[in-house]
């Protein structure tokens, strides 16, 4: 039986925003030990990216990431988030663009994303991220189709 890994430590963050700011670096460097560090400690901590299955727990989240980043960072940048807060947990939901493709011919798309914040004993963590390409629709200010998969 395989103990469960658990997270990197991560510096105490004192908002949700300090947490998705980490996380959006972390997409864009690569960096896998940045972006585990932002998760809480929670065996039920999940993830779906746009395309793709959900994972639950660090080390399915991990390898989900593990294989994302096999092709390097991720250009992404967060626009028109929504925060609902309480005391101890929050939710963003934002619309993030991603540059895809080769870095010589990159294009623009879009994904619907929603974050949920955990306040702990460690400051704020990232409970669940959730993200699926938004639809055009959704976008009438920038009118760019989305692609069906993203990352």
């Amino acid at each position: 039986m395989t103990a469960r890994r658990p997270p990197p430590q991560a510096a105490l963050f004192a908002s949700p925003d300090d947490i998705e700011a980490q996380f959006y670096e972390a997409l864009q460097q690569a960096d896998l030990d940045k972006l585990m560090a932002v998760w809480a400690d929670d065996e039920d901590v999940a993830c779906v990216l746009p395309g793709g299955p959900r994972l639950v727990g660090h080390h399915a989240i991990r390898a989900g990431f593990e294989s994302v980043f096999a092709n390097g960072g991720i250009p992404v940048q967060g626009d028109k988030v929504r925060r609902v807060s309480q005391p101890s947990f929050a939710v963003h939901h934002l619309l993030v663009r991603v540059e895809i493709g080769p870095a010589e011919a990159r294009e623009p798309a879009w994904v619907a994303a929603t974050n949920v914040y955990l306040k702990t004993d460690q400051g704020w963590r990232l409970l669940a991220h959730h993200a699926s390409p938004a639809m055009a629709t959704e976008l009438p200010e920038i009118g760019e189709p989305a692609p069906s998969v993203l990352h």
